[in-house]
């Protein structure tokens, strides 16, 4: 046993700490926003420690992960496996000579005791005790007085025993949480905090290393309120100074249900880089899910702001505003956004930030040309307006990469061609025919050439002056043959970025197909 942290430190000391279990949740993004925003509002630490003690359920790629997606998001950790830092190892794995030394105490002064029970003789104990819908659960002390010997003669004997805490009658229920104040817990049962294998359990882990690692304050879910009282008696019997607490609400789904990752796919942190979100959105929202708008003094009064950075959170964070009702994961809402972040973007980065996902959705090479990333910027421009997922750009800009031969028209864009199709691409097509393919001299006012302002002048003159149609009916059987869908970006830019060549040819290749 050491004294690493016999006194919890005079700047707060937070951290969080993800089990490698498989995907990393969007919980533990949220639990590190929080204590993340809280550490550098108090000018403290943020340690990130990795609970790998459940060996059963252990991935080795599900670290790397956490990793991965927690600086996606920005959320800087000071102290870590990764990074290290003055209370190394931040493995639970490799701290398992730390907690022999507490577990030993607690058997010596009486908090503890072995326990022989075997798996068995514990799943007939619940199941009885369901049966009989007694009022008393929990294990029900059989090996609690017992020496090895006595507990052998015994049915449901094994030979390598567990460490069971031994909770008093007069267990610490009541205590205050920083969030939702005096906070009252059920009664603890005698929870296994050493198990056959020599590790330990989340109990007695969680507080031997907040202990040696001077954390000051702990933020974790609301479903741990059940445990604090079991933590409480473990440092108040170790002599060990006690943190602060603070349980934040659940996320939950839109059925009120907690969110887990086997019946929601937005639990798992990778989802939304995969879906195309952008890391300061996500932020955003998760800082919302349980904190109020920015307020701010205006001119007219008070103003509610939405949409800020984590830098900004910070700055404001202050946990009497954390609401403790679970909030609803709004999808739409992050939507909203995701889609306010893009447009904020400037153009060159938003470009830089669609290129993985169109190298992936193979619209482009995985190196492409200096042209290619020119003309990315260029369609990005157009785009950004109405984009909401970074995902949701490949099919807007693949037609603008791919040869003029082999544009795909939808079937949907081609059944909702009208008749008079042919005679308005016929219409199109000389009239742009006329058009020289260069630019016009923007100087004099010479708008003869391939510039959008004057494909859109041209176009209207011949379709809707001289024909008589409507813009919408007009320019419909056009934006089919350029983009190959219904709905595309704007048209006559899209036109000016394509060049003339490759718009005749789509218009012409359409027009021969029907």
């Amino acid at each position: 046993m050491t004294a690493s942290s016999s006194n919890l430190a005079s700047t707060p000391r937070l951290r969080v700490a993800p089990s490698p279990t498989g995907d990393p949740h969007v919980g533990t993004a949220y639990m590190s926003l929080f204590n993340l925003a809280f550490a550098r509002h108090e000018g403290g630490s943020f340690v990130l420690r990795i609970e790998d003690t459940d060996r059963a359920r252990f991935r080795a790629d599900s670290e790397e992960q956490i990793f991965a997606t927690l600086r996606w998001l920005g959320l800087a950790w000071d102290e870590g496996p990764d990074v290290g830092g003055p209370y190394a190892p931040y493995r639970q794995s490799e701290r398992l000579d730390t907690y022999r030394p507490y577990v030993e105490k607690l058997l010596a002064d009486g908090h503890a005791y072995y326990c022989w029970c075997s798996a068995e003789r514990l799943a007939q104990m619940r199941a009885e005790q369901q049966a009989s819908k007694s009022s008393v659960t929990g294990y029900d002390r059989l090996c609690l007085g017992k020496t090895r010997e006595e507990r052998a003669e015994l049915p449901g004997f094994t030979p390598t025993p567990v460490v069971r805490m031994r909770i008093p009658d007069d267990a610490p229920l009541v205590f205050d949480d920083l969030i939702r104040g005096e906070t009252k817990a059920p009664p603890p049962d005698d929870q296994v905090i050493f198990k056959a294998d020599g590790f330990p359990t989340y109990h007695l882990a969680v507080v031997v290393d907040d202990h040696e690692m001077g954390i000051t304050h702990v933020v974790r879910g609301e479903e741990w309120i059940s445990s604090t009282p079991k933590h409480l008696l473990l440092y108040r019997w170790l002599g060990l100074p006690e943190p602060r607490f603070a349980h934040m609400p659940l996320l939950r789904n839109t059925d009120k249900s907690k969110i887990s990752k086997r019946k929601n796919p937005a639990a798992r942190l990778t989802w939304f880089q995969q879906e195309g979100y952008l890391p300061e959105a996500l932020v955003n929202f998760l800082a919302l899910l349980a904190y109020p708008p920015i307020t701010e003094e205006g001119p007219e009064g008070s103003v509610e702001r939405e949409v800020f950075s984590f830098e900004e959170f910070a700055q404001h964070f202050d946990w009497s505003k954390v609401n403790p009702v679970g909030p609803i994961f709004d999808l739409g809402k992050l939507d909203w956004l995701n889609g306010l972040y893009i447009r904020e973007l400037e153009v060159k980065e938003l470009a830089a930030r669609l290129l993985p996902f169109l190298v992936e959705a193979g619209v482009l090479p995985p190196r492409p040309s200096l042209g290619e990333l020119g003309r990315l910027e260029e369609v990005t421009a157009l785009i950004q307006p109405r984009l909401t997922h970074l995902t949701k750009a490949a099919d807007q800009v693949r037609p603008y990469f791919v040869a003029d031969d082999e544009l795909v028209i939808d079937p949907d864009a081609r059944a909702q061609l009208k008749e008079n199709a042919a005679q308005v691409l016929d219409a199109a097509i000389q009239r742009l025919e006329a058009l020289p393919d260069r630019q016009g001299d923007l100087v004099t006012g010479d708008g003869r050439g391939w510039e959008h302002e004057n494909i859109q002048a041209q176009l209207r003159a011949a379709l809707v002056d001289e024909l008589g149609l409507k813009p919408k009916f007009a320019f419909a059987p056009l934006r089919t043959a350029i983009s190959g869908a219904r709905v595309s970006p704007p048209l006559f830019e899209s036109m000016e970025i394509l060049g003339r060549h490759s718009s005749l040819a789509r218009l012409r290749a359409l027009r021969a197909s029907l």
